[in-house]
């Protein structure tokens, strides 16, 4: 009894750590640098995320894919072998671009594609052979797969978890074989200094398969500054809008999850077909997992190419008014680990990323306003978003408070005594005199411009002796947006 008693305690203690972002104190948000060079991630940890705040990178998968004619962007979905080598470098680039990122803290967190293996026989980005059901670079063969059936009907479990995602090999996660091998994958990345993993296809898999990988994966490298026995944090890919069998809650005792649902209704919201006053209970009663347990994002790789979850609701890039508005929302309220999307410029949902006319990735180019060149859209660098990175971690341990709104579009609220917002969404100005919570003073609207020195680069926001300021928000400027911190403070 007491051995059950000491090793029920330890899984409880296995599996909760692994909701620690491991993320430096005074540091927040996860950017998903899509498709990036490992040198490249390395160069924007040091010289723009460290410096701006952010707390890490997600960063495309890894693993060795097949090379898919045109190379389109989902061909580092379709794993060759679990050797590290693809468009974005080397093994070794791999390695030294986490040990960089994590000198200056942030925090690297592999997309790991573990479902399944490649559909295309050919040879992969370091050179692997693929056959059919043979990846001898693994090694699997035909008998670590499940037997072929597609996915028809989403309210079937079953179906969704045995069968082959759009024709991918569904590998047989029930077997010892493929465990080993997805542990031995997993646990040399944990070796390079990753702080965790977002995990694909999540929804594909048994809750029960997982356990066992998770639970044999090491503890996180304390070479890297992690402490003893950290255990590596996971968030999982769940598309779940409520309406099939599979529900997120089934894996919220593994890590984290990805919400969807958030993705989808703030979009609805910040596109103008909800009203923004409905936002002041925004979380858990719209349907949300509890806060410490979602992983929140306005687009992700998929869902901003139409595929995934959340359909034209979702806002991209492409919209760049309601997409800076959704994005500042939601790293100025506390629900949720808010990752931003980086993306390229795509006409064409299957386009790859910019490349040379050999299929070698063009690295982002950096204009001397700060954005980027050659086809890469890099929103994390828009002002509007990096300073709110910064808003949010001035505010970091306050509630929300002092909710305003009109009954309509425009909305504001404050953060404790550390940070006031407000957005307007209307077909006219918002020109209030709002309680900011702050003390008096001269305050930089970090939206409009930053804080340089001793002035603004933008607008400049009054606040009285009552911490009421007067609040301007035109309706036909670029942002729709006002944010105020106490370190924006002249």
């Amino acid at each position: 009894m007491k051995f059950l008693v000491i090793f029920l305690c330890g899984l409880v203690t296995l599996v909760s750590a692994q909701f620690d972002t491991h993320q430096w104190a005074g540091r927040s948000g996860i950017v998903h640098l899509f498709e990036w060079k490992w040198n490249d991630i390395a160069d924007e940890c040091e010289r723009f995320l460290a410096p701006n705040g952010y707390a890490g990178v997600q960063v495309s998968p890894p693993t060795e894919n097949i090379i898919v004619s045109g190379r389109p962007w989902w061909e580092r979905y379709q794993p060759a072998s679990y050797h590290l080598n693809t468009r974005s470098g080397t093994e070794q680039e791999f390695a030294s671009m986490v040990w960089r990122c994590n000198q200056v803290g942030v925090r690297i967190y592999v997309d790991i594609v573990i479902n399944h293996m490649a559909a295309i026989s050919g040879t992969g980005t370091g050179g692997s052979q693929v056959n059919g059901l043979e990846f001898p670079a693994v090694p699997y063969g035909s008998n670590d797969f499940n037997p072929f059936c597609e996915i028809h009907d989403y309210n079937n479990a079953e179906q969704v978890r045995n069968c082959w995602l759009v024709g991918l090999p569904d590998l047989a996660l029930g077997t010892s074989w493929v465990r080993d091998r997805i542990v031995d994958l997993m646990n040399k990345c944990i070796g390079y200094g990753i702080a965790g993993f977002r995990v694909d296809a999540v929804k594909h898999m048994w809750p029960g398969d997982l356990e066992h990988v998770y639970g044999r994966l090491n503890n996180l490298n304390t070479d890297h500054g992690f402490a003893s026995n950290a255990r590596p944090f996971l968030t999982q890919e769940v598309i779940d809008l409520g309406s099939e069998a599979i529900s997120k809650y089934e894996y919220t005792h593994l890590g984290t999850v990805t919400e969807f649902r958030f993705s989808a209704e703030i979009g609805r919201v910040f596109r103008g077909y909800d009203s923004l006053s409905h936002l002041s209970n925004w979380g858990e009663e719209w349907g949300f997992l509890p806060s410490h347990l979602g992983l929140v994002f306005v687009d992700n790789h998929d869902n901003q190419r139409g595929h995934g979850a959340g359909g034209a609701n979702v806002l991209t890039h492409k919209t760049p008014k309601n997409y800076k508005m959704a994005t500042a929302f939601m790293l100025a309220h506390p629900y949720g680990i808010p990752r931003v999307m980086s993306s390229f410029f795509f006409d064409d949902g299957d386009q790859g990323p910019p490349q040379d006319g050999s299929g070698n990735l063009i690295p982002p180019s950096i204009n001397a306003d700060g954005t980027c060149g050659n086809g890469w859209a890099c929103e994390h660098r828009w002002r509007q978003i990096s300073n709110m990175v910064g808003f949010r971690n001035v505010v970091s341990g306050t509630g929300l408070n002092d909710w305003w709104s009109n009954g309509g579009q425009q909305i504001a609220f404050c953060r404790g005594g550390r940070g006031f917002v407000a957005f307007n969404l209307e077909s006219f100005d918002l020109n209030q005199s709002l309680q900011t919570c702050l003390p008096a003073g001269s305050y930089c609207d970090i939206i409009s411009g930053s804080k340089s020195g001793g002035s603004c680069t933008g607008n400049v926001v009054t606040v009285g002796s009552d911490g009421r300021a007067n609040i301007y928000i035109s309706s036909g400027g670029e942002d729709g947006v006002l944010a105020i911190h106490a370190d924006s403070r002249l």
